[in-house]
């Protein structure tokens, strides 16, 4: 991974004059023998990719069966070239390469992870570079990306190949009218983003259909799924699984519901004005730290809320998304598993790489400001956790649904099964458990210095509190480190 990074420095940017941005990418082949091929963009002639370099210029008749490939860019999938040219993804098949790691996804909305679905039909095991490499390629293409993600794919000549689609919903559906879209929130939309065009005119729903929320069937302009979940007047009417439901159950074990059935734009703000109200104070700290923590609280809810609409897989038809609201914490259920190649395990660590289920959707959110730009969120919901000093949000997974749970409170993030442990704490174990509950890991000199203790307190906290379920012991001898169990 990261000599393709170095390779990507040696890019031959191109002097377009349409002033277009030519991304750096650099690609590497490790062979079974141990010995590696490398090539950047446009380093033999100007325009031609990396993996088409490496491929067909130095590796042509080379048998490359179980090599691996190392790309800094999202190959590009069929369709995305013009005809008759084959796409890299097509290249890597016919190359029978087995294993292919990706730096970032094609930023474009109508092509990202459209190259690696691609793959993935086709045997090939993808796999995603570490999250801070992902960090350096996208720096280093950051003009590159700002265009890519302001343009759609031009039109293309001839016959192209037919595209791969990720999901039915790209496309538009039977049915429906642009009127289906309500003007307000594509006014919201208009006014948030800096469009200049006004909601109606051509020039407007030129932008929408670039940025594939309609399409053009037969000279009449059809909303596609996604662009009917995001804008339509009542999208439920259509596409059943879209909106969000949300329960608060009471203290007195009553329960009030409400259902988020509009456009998907407005779904976060509407379930945050709702919960404020009914929810003034929820979370009792010091009157200094109330009000930030409150805030946070609400901040984390609205990117949990977010990436659930976002992020959901969508083909699961009998599944929504789902708001559950308790007196110490709130869950916020999205159906899915996490993406491939992302597993459960790098969210839970909110490490995973950045890579988007459904690119059209992600696109919208993230122009409104409302989604991290290319992640699942995992890097802001930490940090402002631990900013504010609450506890550590965390994700599990209980077919069919991915699960986020917010803390309320220090005791709420316990491993208890419907147990209060902290009766079986001293006062100042639960000092150092309230602590403990704003991170994911730590040593013994980490709780040494945060309570002021000496050396051998800490380890007996620790240790008891490892033997309860409440932290898992990791290592041995100096780099044994305590990882945080959540419920």
């Amino acid at each position: 991974m990261e000599k393709a990074i170095a390779v990507m420095q040696g890019t031959r940017l191109e002097n377009r004059r349409d002033g277009k941005a030519s991304p750096r990418v650099g690609a590497v082949l490790w062979k079974p023998d141990g010995s590696t091929n490398s090539a950047s963009r446009g380093e033999l002639r100007d325009g031609d990719h990396a993996e088409f370099t490496l491929l067909e210029r130095k590796n042509r008749s080379a048998r490359l069966d179980g090599s691996v490939l190392f790309c800094t860019l999202e190959p590009c999938a069929p369709g995305s070239r013009n005809h008759p040219k084959l796409s890299c993804a097509e290249r890597i098949v016919l190359a029978r390469i087995k294993e292919v790691w990706v730096g970032i996804t094609d930023p474009d909305p109508t092509v990202d992870r459209k190259g690696l679905a691609y793959l993935q039909s086709h045997g090939v095991e993808v796999r995603m570079f570490d999250r801070d490499l992902q960090e350096s390629i996208r720096d280093a293409n950051r003009k590159f990306i700002i265009q890519a993600e302001r343009r759609a794919e031009a039109a293309r000549d001839d016959q192209p190949a037919a595209p791969t689609l990720l999901s039915p919903l790209e496309t538009s559906l039977s049915a429906t009218q642009i009127r289906d879209l309500d003007p307000r929130a594509l006014s919201d939309y208009r006014r948030e983003t800096g469009i200049a065009e006004p909601v109606g005119s051509t020039e407007f729903h030129r932008r929408l259909l670039q940025q594939g929320l309609v399409e053009d069937v037969k000279g009449r302009l059809t909303p596609t799924g996604f662009g009917l979940i995001l804008f339509g007047k009542e999208p439920r009417v259509r596409v059943p699984q879209a909106g969000l439901l949300a329960t608060i159950h009471q203290t007195d074990g009553s329960e009030e519901t409400r259902d988020f059935e509009g456009p998907a734009i407005g779904i976060p703000q509407l379930v945050i004005d709702w919960l404020q109200a009914k929810l003034p104070n929820p979370i009792s700290r010091t009157r200094a730290q109330r009000r930030a923590v409150n805030d946070t609280l609400y901040e984390l809810l609205r990117e949990g809320v977010v990436n659930a609409l976002v992020h959901r897989d969508y083909g699961i038809a009998g599944a929504k998304c789902q708001l559950e609201v308790r007196p110490d914490k709130i869950v916020v259920r999205s159906p899915g598993q996490p993406v491939p190649p992302i597993t459960i395990e790098q969210v839970q660590r909110f490490d995973a790489p950045m890579l988007s289920r459904n690119p059209v959707m992600h696109y919208v959110f993230a122009k409104l400001g409302l989604a991290e730009e290319r992640g699942l969120g995992l890097k802001s919901l930490r940090a402002k956790a631990l900013a504010a000093g609450m506890p550590l949000p965390s994700y599990s997974y209980k077919a069919p649904y991915m699960l986020l749970t917010l803390y309320r409170n220090a005791g709420a993030a316990m491993p208890s099964g419907g147990k209060d442990l902290t009766v079986q704490l001293s006062a100042a174990e639960r000092d150092g458990w309230n602590w403990l509950a704003t991170r994911e890991s730590v040593r013994v000199s980490d709780y040494m210095q945060a309570m002021a203790i000496p050396s051998r307190t800490a380890k007996n906290h620790l240790r008891r509190m490892t033997n309860l379920g409440m932290l898992r012991m990791v290592g041995a001898g100096r780099a044994t480190r305590y990882e945080v169990v959540r419920s």
